[in-house]
């Protein structure tokens, strides 16, 4: 067992941190699971689009730096994002493990990821895409859109153009952990619980 797993040792038995990194297209249910996931693991969810918006809303050094850029229309570069993360999981010590969700999106940004996690005796324990045909996934979307009144969930050639989106970004990570022996697809057709009970398998697999 490698060294890095290791958070710490009771006189029994050992325990192990897991960190997942969570991909899905919109409609995949990633949200769901990733709130059935934490609470059974014990993890501690990290959302990037939440990170951002608490860091902005809190009026956090690294909030201002990243609305500085966004102001000016500008990508927030890669190394705030890490450094908020690095802040988050910091302020979580004792946990278990972390699910990413929304970040890495690309190759570069996987790669500062485990330079980041190395430093802290920590990597990536697998990354878990839930996978749907696009048909179904629209048809969830448009289903969605009538209550949540999001119009990005009202109009199929939006909805197709987010899942264009996702497969730009997601096809070199999925190489990149692939080659790492850490990139898992995960069918995302089914009821929640069937789906929450294959992604526990494969969880459990992983020690």
């Amino acid at each position: 067992m490698e060294k890095s797993h290791l958070k710490w040792v009771s006189l029994d038995k050992y325990f192990f941190m897991i960190n997942l990194v969570l991909f899905g297209k919109p409609g995949a249910g990633k949200g769901t699971q990733a709130s059935f996931l934490k609470e059974q693991f014990n993890l501690v969810h990290i959302s990037t689009g939440d990170l951002f918006r608490n860091n902005i809303k809190n009026e956090t050094p690294l909030g201002m730096l990243a609305k500085s850029y966004m102001d000016q229309g500008d990508l927030v570069p890669d190394q705030v994002t890490i450094d908020m993360l690095e802040a988050e999981v910091d302020q979580n010590p004792q946990a278990k493990g972390f699910i990413f969700d929304g970040f890495p999106r690309t190759e570069a940004q996987a790669g500062a990821l485990d330079a980041f996690l190395k430093e802290k005796q920590m990597e990536i324990s697998a990354t878990l895409a839930l996978e749907a045909a696009d048909d179904v996934l629209v048809e969830r979307l448009l289903e969605r859109g009538k209550s949540s009144g999001r119009t990005d969930d009202q109009d199929e050639s939006k909805i197709r153009n987010r899942f264009e989106e996702y497969n730009l970004k997601t096809a070199p990570l999925r190489d990149y952990y692939t080659k790492q022996n850490k990139f898992h697809s995960v069918n995302g057709i089914g009821s929640i619980e069937e789906i929450t009970h294959r992604l526990t398998q494969l969880i459990n697999s992983l020690n």
